[in-house]
């Protein structure tokens, strides 16, 4: 069925251009990246930790899966952060607070969730549940969407990580 109002995009300039459609996917990812950041935020101020900033939420997160300590490096790697200072500074306020705990392999910084931070994990997934997951659940997409839109968000940050890499030899 053809369009029959404008893409609803962020810079009519760039939605001009060869992908009209990919101009309303990057203004999607900015409204989905600003909310997600708040939701992270604000969820963990509900599970009782107010003041954390989305790269520890995330990095407490990542650490705490699975219940195995993670390399520094391999925190960097599964969260896409480029520069290991603002991980280094995410984790030792982590640290200074209780919730993740720092030791070393060999050369390795290793990095697990305490048992602090695992209850405060356990928090923000009861808040998750009941003030996201199940209004998602009946209101939202389906399971299937969810996973069928993940696959594309990973593929699409495959080609803007490969644009990136282009654009730095420009």
């Amino acid at each position: 069925m053809p369009r029959t109002s404008p893409p609803v995009v962020s810079s009519a300039h760039l939605a001009a251009g060869a992908s009209p459609g990919l101009s309303e996917v990057e203004f999607g990812l900015i409204l989905a990246g600003h909310g997600f950041s708040r939701w992270m935020v604000r969820c963990m101020a509900a599970a009782g930790r107010p003041g954390m900033s989305p790269i520890e939420v995330l990095i407490l997160h990542t650490v705490r899966h699975r219940d195995r300590p993670k390399r520094f490096a391999d925190i960097l790697l599964v969260l896409d952060i480029e520069y290991a200072h603002i991980a280094t500074y995410a984790i030792r306020k982590l640290e200074d607070a209780g919730l993740v705990s720092t030791g070393r392999a060999g050369k390795e910084k290793l990095v697990r969730a305490t048992e602090a931070g695992s209850a405060l994990c356990a928090a923000y997934a009861e808040v998750r549940e009941r003030l996201l997951a199940r209004p998602l659940r009946t209101a939202g997409p389906g399971e299937d969407s969810l996973s069928e839109l993940a696959e594309l968000l990973r593929a699409l940050s495959g080609f803007y990580d490969q644009a990136a890499r282009a654009a730095a030899t420009l």
